[in-house]
This record gives structure tokens, sequence and C-alpha cells, in this order.
């Protein structure tokens, strides 16, 4: 075991798939010599050469077209996005040609292509660089999401995406890049389709993921202290969501809360809410509590931005209001 950061766990995946497969290459802005914004892609050029860690020029559609033409063709893509906001400029390829191809050659091509890069709020990065895309790309068939939320699944789910014959959005958050968490000197590999139980309870369901994850857990500590007991389910898989876990959770506790920053309008969120009345609706005591980001570009101003995302006390309140006040 060592500690790592999560910049350098994703690293060392990306780094361990070059080394097994020379079909592997990254493609995208400053990530050669620069070594990307993140640091990522840090010296890989030196290992691998300019053309497996292949710097583009500001061309998001172009070098994203490319990417899954080189998927077409048998190589392995990994496509950095420097911000994923940027990829709104790809949006046609990844949803007209990643996403159809394999279905509309009838088979003749699978799209082994990974997009990967930081998303959602930083600190004050304004509006056009704090979008969060995930539910932007979740209506298109043909893709699966994913969004790592520590160093330890970051590493394992980036190893998976790579392998795998489908096309992968990877998220990573611009604010967890700096969390250090030990990882095992062994290879290892997650599921890309599996939520995680982070802490089982039978009171009620807290639904969660990527950063929001911690805002969760300061919550959970100050409520388990207060002498309730929630369940905590990190989502990781946004598409397909692990609906069997979310439901046998609901099951147990018949109570649930989603933690997003995602937006309320057409988020992760309401396709949860969706999916749990469709799967487990007579087990509910309640309706689902959804505390999600305000629909409002996200300002500039430090005070503005920290006011349209959710923080731990309101996960504290709703968690009061909908088991009830302990006395």
């Amino acid at each position: 075991m060592s500690k790592q950061f999560m910049f350098d766990a994703l690293r060392q995946a990306i780094d361990e798939e070059m080394l097994n497969n020379q079909r592997v290459f990254v493609l995208g802005e400053d990530i050669g010599h620069y070594g990307g914004s993140y640091k990522v892609t840090k010296d890989l050029h030196v290992k691998y050469g300019d053309l497996r860690i292949l710097d583009t020029p500001i061309a998001e559609n172009s070098f994203t077209g490319m990417a899954i033409g080189a998927a077409m063709t048998g190589l392995r893509p990994i496509v950095e996005g420097m911000n994923m906001s940027f990829l709104l400029l790809a949006f046609n390829q990844i949803s007209n040609n990643a996403g159809m191809l394999r279905y509309t050659s009838g088979g003749n091509f699978s799209i082994p292509l990974v997009i990967r890069g930081p998303g959602g709020v930083g600190r004050q990065l304004g509006a056009e660089h704090s979008q969060r895309l995930e539910a932007y790309f979740q209506a298109i068939p043909g893709l699966k999401i994913v969004a790592c939320s520590t160093p330890y699944n970051a590493k394992g789910l980036l190893k998976s995406a790579i392998r795998d014959d489908n096309p992968v959005i990877f998220f990573e958050h611009v604010l967890l890049y700096n969390l250090q968490e030990d990882l095992p000197d062994s290879e290892y590999f997650l599921p890309l389709d599996k939520a995680e139980i982070v802490r089982e309870g039978n009171e009620l369901t807290i639904i969660t993921y990527s950063r929001m994850r911690y805002h969760v857990t300061q919550a959970v500590d100050v409520l388990m202290q207060e002498g309730y007991n929630p369940e905590v389910i990190d989502l990781i898989s946004l598409k397909p969501i692990d609906i069997e876990t979310v439901s046998k959770s609901i099951k147990k506790t018949h109570k649930v809360i989603i933690v997003e920053e995602c937006m309320k309008t057409g988020g992760i969120g309401a396709e949860l809410i969706a999916q749990i009345n469709d799967h487990c609706f007579d087990y509910l005591d309640a309706p689902v509590i959804r505390l999600s980001s305000q629909d409002i570009p996200t300002p500039y101003n430090g005070t503005l931005e920290k006011a349209t995302v959710i923080h731990p006390q309101q996960i504290i309140e709703a968690a009061k209001n909908l088991v009830g006040i302990k006395i």
C-alpha cells in the first residue's frame, strides 16, 4: 500500500494500461510536454513518445472525431478534456458518432473510447468552467457514464474503462484531484456499473456521487452523533444506474435523500427518482427528497457560487425532517 493523490492514481491507471497495450494512447490539449492541466499525464510523453501522448490543437470537435475514428480501427484512445465543459464543442461527435456507431454499423465497429477530465463547480472558475455535464450526456444511447470520487475508485474504474469496448464518459471533479488515499501495490479493477455502499444504515438512504460524497460524509458524521443511522450510497455509475443496489437499500430504510451537484431540472437526481418510482414506489414511506444545485449559471462571485450548491447543513436538516427530530 502507498498513499497517492487522485491525480497520481489516474496517472498510474493510464500508465499501466499503456504499458499493457500498445493500442492505448492519449490525446488532448496540453497533455504532453505540459503534463495536463491537473498533471494526470505528467512525464508520460517521455516514456511513450509524442505519438502516444498526443498534444492537439484547441479543436475539440476535430480531435474527438479523430479519436472515434481511431477507436473504429482498433485503437483505444483516451481523450482528455482540459475542462469537460469544452466537450460541448464535440457534442455532435460524442452523440451522433461515439454513441451510435456500434448500432448503426450493425455491430461491425466497436468504439473502445474513454473521454475523461475535470468538471463540476470549482472555486470561482466562472459559469462556463463550472458546468456539470453528466445530465447532458445521460440521454445519449450507447454511452457509459462514470463519476469517480476517491483515489482508489478513480484508478480501478479508469483501468476498467480503458479496457471496455464501449465509449465511456469518465468524470473527475476539479476539487478532488488532491485527495490522498492508500492504494494497493497490486493491480486491481472496479466494475463500471456498480454503486458503492459507503456506509450501511437502516434509517434512511442517502444517494450521492462525486464531490457531494464528502458533503454527505460530513453531514452523516453529525447525524450519527445525534443518534441517526443513515445508509450512504455513492452511485459511481451514472449510466447505467445501479438500481439493484439502490432498491435493496430502499427496501430496508423506506426513506431516500438524493444529494447531487447536478442541476435540479433534468439532472441525475430526476432520472434516479423516476427509476425509484418504477422499482420501489411501494416501499417508500415518504416522497424522495432531492437536494440539487440551483438552476442558474454558476456565479463567479465566491459567496454566490457557494449558495448555488448543496452543503452539509442542508443535508442534516433534510435528514432530520425526513426521519423526524430525535429527542
